[in-house]
């Protein structure tokens, strides 16, 4: 089986931004042509990382990464998620759970950025 992969965001009390970020993991999972992409909310948002990671398992994934939809390193991505997914693990021996960096430093960032400034101009 491939590998599982979630979209995780700090999620919102406005319940548009938190399906903004499911219809990313359902762009992402088409795109990409991945057999599931799960959304999980740091907060503010449901399913949380753990029931999403939970999700996945169930399903029968042994390997499992977490793409931060986050756009630079903070205190988040720094210190709670690696701390969220080191428990996570703790209960799914066998499981193998890592993450990607923030979208902070990728060479496409600049584009995506050029592209809303031209939509202006």
């Amino acid at each position: 089986m491939s590998t599982g992969i979630i979209v995780f965001a700090h999620g919102s009390r406005l319940e548009a931004a938190n399906e903004g970020v499911r219809a990313v993991a359902r762009q992402l999972a088409n795109a990409g042509g991945f057999e599931v992409v799960e959304p999980a909310f740091l907060e503010l948002g449901k399913p949380c990382l753990e029931d999403a990671v939970e999700a996945l398992v169930t399903r029968g994934f042994r390997e499992i990464l977490v793409v931060p939809y986050f756009l630079t390193l903070g205190i988040h991505l720094e210190r709670d998620l690696p701390n969220i997914i080191n428990k996570i693990a703790g209960k799914h021996p066998g499981v193998r759970i890592g993450s990607t960096p923030p979208l902070d430093g990728h060479p496409a960032l600049v584009e995506v950025l050029l592209d809303r400034i031209k939509t202006w101009l």
